[in-house]
């Protein structure tokens, strides 16, 4: 039998699991509701209905969706091809592993104003590579990818040195092919946290044609404040990639975040 103990945490784990979701379930829940049902009170009883999704601004919606994607992907891509080198170099003995830890610890936010002034500097504010440039190396994957480097059997690594590999075929041909649900992990939260940026965009560009997925939610909220069918059918549609992703990954993530940051 269950200890009570047991059954305890896990009822409150449980309630607080559905407090957290109960925002998202409701934005969820009204896209489908008949136009202006929510805001009337009319929540049961009116029927369902794909009319918000079909009065979205796609013609506003679409350039910032199609710009999110290329942009997280890219990110997510540099990331790895950034952080493998890297934790390979911290697991071969190069001391950075306290640096990395350091960067992991300050808050993105403190960030900000420095770095927008370094990108006035560099006459990259209202560009697009503001949003790619001071993403490329994460300290996140790179400990997370040091993580799973640290359990590859070290006898591969010197076998491969004594057949005469360069670094560089060690990190491709045995150290990549080991870390692939590391790196799989690392692509996934890399991208869902480019993706989800808001503030940063928001500052750093000010042209409409520029701004992110995020950007354009933040603009359709502040326009439509009380449309919840139009606000919660757009946010399903452009979480649409984050939730392709995690559904196609989330064992490896899961696994690999339960086993590699422990």
């Amino acid at each position: 039998m269950m200890p009570r103990g047991t059954i305890v945490g896990r009822v409150i784990v449980a309630l607080l699991t559905v407090f957290a979701l109960l925002p998202i379930l409701w934005l969820a829940y009204s896209a489908f509701l008949p136009p202006n049902a929510a805001l009337q009170g009319r929540i049961f009883g009116d029927g369902y209905t794909l009319e918000n999704f079909v009065k979205l601004p796609f013609d506003t919606l679409l350039r910032p969706l199609l710009l999110s994607l290329v942009l997280s992907s890219f990110v997510a891509f540099m990331q790895l091809v950034i952080a493998l080198p890297a934790a390979y170099a911290i697991r071969n003995g190069t001391p950075a592993l306290g640096i990395f830890l350091f960067l992991l610890s300050v808050p993105a936010e403190l960030l900000l104003i420095p770095l927008y002034g370094l990108l006035q500097n560099l006459s990259l504010l209202n560009n697009p590579l503001a949003l790619v440039i001071p993403f490329l190396a994460s300290p996140f994957t790179v400990f997370l990818l040091y993580s799973g480097i640290s359990k590859v059997p070290w006898t591969f690594v010197e076998a491969a040195r004594l057949d005469g590999a360069s670094n560089l075929q060690i990190l491709t041909k045995v150290i990549a092919p080991l870390l692939r649900p590391e790196m799989t992990a690392a692509a996934v939260l890399g991208f869902a946290a480019h993706w989800n940026l808001v503030l940063y965009p928001r500052v750093v560009l000010n042209d409409s044609n520029w701004w992110t997925v995020q950007v354009a939610l933040t603009e359709l909220l502040r326009k439509n404040p009380n449309a919840w069918g139009t606000l919660g059918a757009a946010a399903i549609v452009t979480s649409l990639p984050i939730l392709i992703l995690y559904i196609i990954f989330e064992g490896r993530v899961t696994k690999t975040l339960e086993g590699g940051l422990k």
